[in-house]
């Protein structure tokens, strides 16, 4: 028994040191921050414990990632931290990686949102920018010391905050590394101070519009119902048709298709009795019946010059014909148009529609094809096969997104955005930067790129995967950054200021402009509320304008403005800063 005691005695400081030499490998894991281990551990536990927290909904309205950039400023706060030229690297890298997914999904649709109605809705969105920077500088000018060299970066930070607009703080924050250097303000603080009354004002402003415009949600339905009952389109429209007009007796396909000038495809033919597919030296003789895919507001046309509709459905016919949608997968496909194919003279088939992104495209011989579309084909079975293996037709193949065609852009991006302007009245030339340059180049790439033999089709999920990866990278290491004196800065500081006229940035704009969309272009509420979301490149105010609309008026709304408000609002956010700031 006395051995055992022994023993026990000279164990137990053995088991302490082991115990101590445990917790001091875990301290200083948290504690030292130049280990490749406690960076990593840093970043993924501020930006965990962000995301997790940011789903948390208050009155059915949540923070979403934005939420990393407040558990960043708490990290920063208690000093779990990391070298400064590390975080603003992995904050730069964020950006770039951010700003340029952005510029790849808007950019096939960037030129395409200016058709009439959406030139009108743009331009109300670039008077709401507008509006947003003037009652940023009243407020600034009345408030606050002008004498103070930092008020002026910070009201540019709770500007970014009010519009809930995360890339424009990127822009402002690299621009104002280059005006300050090292000693560059940290106007996260005061981001952060601005955007959570931001999230409420925009949705608050919109459903005041709402009473001041005297709007009645049930008519605007129903408006939006007789619309959709009475409008054409350009979504694909099929038709059967009997040929009674004489003049084109013995004219070839093509010869109708030129007379005509409108585009229309005819799918399959049935003359004297016989059901085939036609191509361009197809002949047409009195009484053929014919399946014509076309625009729905070239039908009345069409069908006036050719004959009557029938009451018959050739697709229900008991013959060796197909109907299959192929993927394009070919990176040799992307870029030619559906006349250059030649689909119908060489393969002895049609395309009849497109899908892309979703969309049903009607198939103009103008149209140029994607890697990622979907092509309706019809035709016998072994040529739509032949199109299928021409096509690619292979989903192995967009699996993974073009990696390279991310980085020759981001190459392209940075160089952009580093050529220097000398523009007169500013301390020094003015750069687009890492945040304008890529995003640019990447709205340029995603609608131009085929010409270019560039491939960039990326799946949507990869294009938000990478774009999320970018955000929160970025998000946490301003937060980081911006924590040290984020207490000292807004408790002690101009905090409640930065909230008030954040309040009013977001506000007065909407309040402006929404009634003006209303009572002077009329357009309908729905329409106006996904608007004023695009505008402030707001999710949660998209996703109330969507709760309470049965139909897509929101969503066209936001998607219409949203890559010109993007561009505007990263492009005005370093103008502000080197002519104002300087």
């Amino acid at each position: 028994m006395h051995e055992l005691s022994k023993n026990f005695v000279i164990l137990q400081p053995i088991s302490t040191n082991i115990i101590m030499e445990s917790l001091q490998w875990l301290i200083n894991l948290f504690t030292a921050t130049d280990s490749v281990a406690h960076i990593t551990l840093l970043y993924a536990v501020v930006i965990a414990m962000g995301v997790y927290l940011g789903k948390i909904k208050i009155g059915g309205i949540s923070l979403g990632v934005t939420f990393v950039l407040f558990a960043g400023i708490v990290a920063g706060h208690i000093g779990f931290t990391a070298p400064l030229p590390i975080l603003t690297f992995v904050q730069d890298f964020g950006l770039i990686l951010f700003v340029f997914m952005i510029g790849m999904q808007v950019g096939p649709g960037f030129f395409e949102s200016f058709g009439k109605a959406g030139v009108k809705l743009n331009g109300l969105a670039s008077t709401a920018i507008l509006l947003n920077i003037i009652v940023m500088f009243a407020c600034y000018y009345i408030f606050f010391d002008t004498k103070n060299a930092s008020n002026l970066p910070m009201m540019v930070g709770t500007l970014y905050g009010a519009v809930t607009n995360t890339p424009g703080l990127g822009a402002a924050n690299e621009a104002l590394s280059t005006v300050f250097g090292d000693n560059a303000p940290q106007i996260a603080s005061a981001y952060a101070c601005a955007y959570p009354l931001g999230v409420l004002g925009i949705i608050g402003a919109t459903i005041l519009i709402r009473y001041l415009c005297n709007v009645q949600l049930e008519k605007e339905e129903e408006q939006l119902k007789s619309m959709e009952e009475t409008a054409a389109n350009k979504k694909p429209y099929k038709m059967h048709l009997e040929v009674t007009n004489k003049y084109l007796e013995g004219k070839t396909l093509l010869q109708v298709h030129d007379f005509l000038n409108r585009d229309f495809v005819v799918s399959r033919i049935v003359h004297e009795g016989e059901l085939s597919i036609p191509n361009r030296n197809t002949v047409f003789h009195m009484g053929d019946q014919m399946l014509i895919v076309c625009a729905e507001a070239d039908q009345e046309a069409i069908m006036a010059f050719i004959g009557p509709k029938l009451d018959i459905d050739f697709e229900q016919s008991d013959q060796p014909l197909v109907s299959k949608r192929i993927l394009i997968t070919n990176p040799k496909i992307n870029g030619k148009t559906l006349g250059g194919m030649h689909f119908s003279s060489v393969y002895g088939v049609n395309v009849t529609r497109v899908t892309r992104h979703g969309m049903d495209l009607f198939a103009s011989t103008t149209l140029p094809l994607q890697v990622g579309d979907r092509i309706m084909v019809v035709g016998p079975e072994d040529a739509v096969d032949r199109v299928a293996n021409k096509m690619g037709n292979s989903i192995r193949r967009l699996d993974a997104p073009n990696i390279a065609t991310i980085f020759v852009g981001i190459i392209i991006g940075i160089i952009f955005g580093s050529l220097p302007l000398a523009i007169p009245g500013m301390p020094v030339p003015m750069k687009l930067g890492i945040a304008g340059g890529p995003l640019i180049i990447a709205i340029l790439i995603g609608r131009y790129g085929y010409k270019i033999h560039l491939v960039t089709y990326t799946t949507t999920s990869a294009n938000m995967m990478l774009r999320e990866i970018g955000l929160v990278l970025f998000l946490a290491s301003v937060g980081i950054k911006a924590g040290a004196n984020f207490f000292e800065t807004v408790v002690e500081g101009d905090g409640l200021l930065y909230v008030l006229t954040g309040f009013l940035i977001t506000i007065i704009p909407i309040l402006i402009v929404g009634p003006i969309a209303r009572l002077k272009f009329k357009f309908n509420y729905f329409t106006i509320a996904g608007m004023i979301a695009g505008t402030y490149t707001d999710p949660p105010a998209l996703a109330y304008a969507n709760s309470i609309c049965s139909k897509e008026a929101p969503a066209v709304g936001y998607s219409t403005v949203y890559p010109l408000s993007m561009f505007l609002r990263i492009f005005t956010a370093q103008i502000i800063v080197l002519f104002f700031c300087g």
